[in-house]
């Protein structure tokens, strides 16, 4: 059996409601070091996530203004001139409506949104922080600048290794488990932690410490 933690630290980038291995891979360090300043990637999962609809997987997508190309993640700015919010919002509501713990949640994350937060890691801190409480996970998460003490030796980077859209099958911290999901008979893994949230409520974190692969 794996333990909830291990004696180590980790460098990971901020993403937007992240997947199951985000948070699987957070449980096995002592320490982990969010990133805010690494550069910004386009077309990964800092300004998107997957959930399970009726008939597919579908993506959500916050845009973002233009930026230039080596600029941080920190100043990424939210384009609101398109209604995603309502969008997203939307599918969440017709994925998990009916889930068990949709009610319980949702308002929390409806909030958020509300606040229009110009920008892209704002957004995604405040989300993650409302993840992370209702998960129950307590392991010490710092939000640092590139560099510095992230430099030091003991601290694995980890940065664009979770859900890399160019090896999606690949889970360094995570082994899939099945539990409730509201759509289909075949488990889909992976997917935004808001999945597991309002489909298992209380028991996610059990779900995320049997998903943590050994490594």
């Amino acid at each position: 059996m794996i333990r909830e933690e291990k004696s180590s630290e980790v460098l990971i980038e901020l993403q937007y409601l992240p997947c199951l291995e985000y948070f699987t891979c957070i449980l096995q360090y002592d320490r982990v070091y969010i990133d805010i300043a690494e550069r910004y990637v386009k077309q990964t999962y800092r300004n998107r996530c997957s959930v399970l609809t009726t008939n597919k997987i579908d993506t959500l997508t916050i845009p973002v203004k233009g930026y230039l190309p080596a600029s941080s993640t920190k100043d990424i700015l939210i384009d609101y001139n398109q209604d995603w919010t309502r969008r997203h919002l939307g599918c969440l509501q017709s994925a998990y409506g009916k889930s068990p713990f949709y009610e319980y949640y949702v308002h929390e994350f409806t909030r958020v949104y509300e606040k229009k937060l110009a920008y892209l890691v704002d957004l995604n801190y405040e989300l993650l922080t409302i993840c992370l409480r209702l998960t129950g996970i307590t392991n010490e998460i710092q939000y640092n600048l590139s560099g510095g003490e992230n430099d030091r030796n003991g601290v694995e980077n980890a940065i664009s290794l979770i859900n890399n859209r160019k090896q999606p099958d690949l889970h360094k911290y995570y082994h899939p488990t099945p539990y409730y999901q509201t759509f289909g008979n075949d488990f889909v893994g992976n997917l935004s932690i808001v999945d597991l949230l309002f489909n298992m409520g209380p028991e996610a974190k059990s779900v995320l410490l049997r998903s943590c692969k050994s490594q």
